[in-house]
């Protein structure tokens, strides 16, 4: 392709594939795109591993990472912080008496600090654990780093800037993208609505032209709804270079997810892709659950602010839910692009298929305006 992000990355189509499953990153990388791991859920030995595993396997082709680094969001200590002193009691209570009543089992109790420190440990949502995991993320040979959540700090841009490494960040309105431009990206990715994780409340049909115009000539990638090569000639068609897809490779075989979110992301419906707090904070949309609507009674606290209550969440609400397989509690962020996930495929399987739709919406088009 005639294409900006293209010649950029030396890739072959302008698909970015956010994953944190490091077989999607290589496959979509293998098959032309760009692999992007999520480092959210990563400790420094597991990222370590993952990374030489990536190494190993991608054939030279070109990766990058995705990091949340919240440009506005007080350090809380980190992996050493007390979650017994900081999580409220009453927040603490609410989960898991929700969890007692529907008899989903309680962590042993011998087990439960260890169980629970573990889970800390690959919990990275501040700029601090953020710069440590891209410290030695920069020791591999990454092409870019996205940030996900505001702009990157002057000592990310410098330093990526150092090893050749290009830089990206999400931005949910024009403003977001402009401070990115002045922050030193080379691209933005303007998520609409409708994508999976967070997002702002822009859908991308009005978002992805308003930020192409904003921040002109810079390449945007177009996010939220992408799944399919229609999608793909829609952002191109509204200005954008490319797109960023995540929830679409959740069906893969290759997905991290387990198999029973998987089934209740195919049996899913757009409107079951809902928009809330209750996740880590901050507005993510999620696969509805018995969680997220517990957060709608009158009772219900409000949810505490990013990254307390995502702490809270896995440690005392998912861990369990997990262990037992606590059906209605099982959850996965994912966008409304749920209600087209309806089986099982493969990544290779999914970019063809966007590359021969893509080019079906090109002749569909020529012939129209021909």
């Amino acid at each position: 392709m005639n294409n900006s992000l293209c010649e950029m990355f030396g890739i072959d189509v302008p698909i970015f594939a956010f994953s944190h499953c490091r077989d999607v990153v290589v496959e979509v990388s293998k098959a032309g795109g760009m692999g992007v791991l999520g480092l959210a859920r990563q400790d420094p030995a597991r990222l370590e591993a993952e990374l030489d595993w990536i190494d190993s396997h991608i054939d030279g082709r070109p990766y990058g990472v995705d990091v949340l680094m919240p440009s506005r969001l007080e350090e809380t200590g980190g992996r050493k912080l007390d979650l017994d002193g900081l999580l409220p009691q009453e927040h603490i209570d609410f989960v898991r008496d929700m969890l007692d009543e529907a008899g989903v089992p309680r962590l042993p109790e011998a087990d439960e600090q260890d169980i629970k420190r573990e889970i800390l440990q690959g919990m990275n949502f501040t700029p601090r654990e953020g710069m440590e995991l891209l410290d030695l993320a920069m020791k591999h040979p990454i092409k870019v780093i996205v940030n996900a959540l505001g702009s990157p700090p002057p000592e990310l841009v410098a330093k990526a800037k150092a090893r050749g490494i290009r830089l990206g960040a999400l931005a949910g309105k024009p403003r977001h993208a402009l401070k990115h431009r002045e922050a030193g990206c080379d691209f933005v990715v303007a998520v609409g609505n409708e994508a999976g994780g967070h997002t702002g409340d822009v859908t991308s049909m009005v978002l992805w032209p308003a930020i192409v115009d904003a921040v002109a000539p810079m390449p945007v990638l177009g996010a939220g709804g992408v799944g399919r090569g229609r999608q793909v000639a829609a952002a191109l068609a509204l200005g954008c270079e490319g797109v960023w897809t995540g929830s679409v490779w959740l069906k893969t075989v290759q997905s991290e997810v387990t198999p029973e979110i998987k089934q209740k992301m195919f049996d899913a419906e757009a409107s079951d892709s809902v928009w809330t707090r209750t996740v880590t904070g901050k507005p993510c949309r999620t696969l509805n659950n018995a969680f997220t609507r517990a957060y709608d009674a009158d009772t219900a606290p409000d949810p505490l602010p990013a990254p307390l209550q995502n702490y809270l969440w896995w440690q005392e609400g998912r861990t369990r839910v997990e262990r037992v397989r606590a059906h209605d509690f099982l959850t996965y962020p994912v966008g409304q692009l749920v209600g087209d996930m309806q089986e099982e495929t493969t990544v290779k399987q999914v970019v063809y298929e966007m590359i021969d739709e893509l080019l079906d919406a090109r002749d569909r088009m020529n012939r129209m305006l021909g």
